[in-house]
C-alpha cells in the first residue's frame, strides 16, 4: 500500500512539472497538513518506498517531483516535513530536497551546504 501511495504521488506531481506550474505544485505541498493517524508509517518506511517508486517510475524523476511527493507523504503520516528549494550560483543549479527537524531525509546529508536556500514549504 505504501509503495502504491509513493507511486501515486509521483504521478500526481508530474503534471505540475509538465505544465511548468511551479505555483500549483508549491500550493499542493503547502496545503498538505501534518496528519497523525493510526497505522502511520515511519520516516524510514516512507523514504524507502519513495526510493523504490522512483526506480520503477516510467520516466526520469526530477528532484522537485520526488521531494514534493515525499514531503506530502511524510505529512500524511504525521511527520512535519519541509520541501526545501535551493540554488547554487556558479555554476547555476537548482535543487529540491526534504528536511525533517533540519535534517535532510531524501538526499545526501551535506546537500544543504552546497546550495543557498531559497525557500521552505
Amino acid at each position: 500500500m505504501l509503495l502504491f501511495d509513493a507511486y501515486s504521488q509521483l504521478i500526481r506531481f508530474e503534471p505540475f512539472l509538465v505544465r511548468r506550474d511551479f505555483p500549483g505544485l508549491y500550493q499542493a505541498v503547502r496545503n498538505q497538513t501534518v496528519q497523525a493517524r493510526p497505522g502511520s508509517y515511519s520516516l524510514e518506511q516512507v523514504c524507502a518506498a519513495m526510493d523504490i517508486a522512483c526506480v520503477w517510475y516510467w520516466r526520469h524523476v526530477l528532484c522537485l517531483q520526488r521531494s514534493a511527493a515525499t514531503a506530502v507523504m511524510l505529512r500524511r503520516n504525521g511527520i512535519a516535513a519541509d520541501l526545501v528549494l535551493g540554488i547554487q550560483q556558479i555554476p547555476f543549479r537548482a535543487h529540491a530536497w526534504v528536511e525533517v527537524e533540519g535534517q535532510v531525509v531524501n538526499d545526501k546529508s551535506y546537500i544543504s551546504s552546497l546550495y543557498s536556500i531559497l525557500d521552505r514549504c
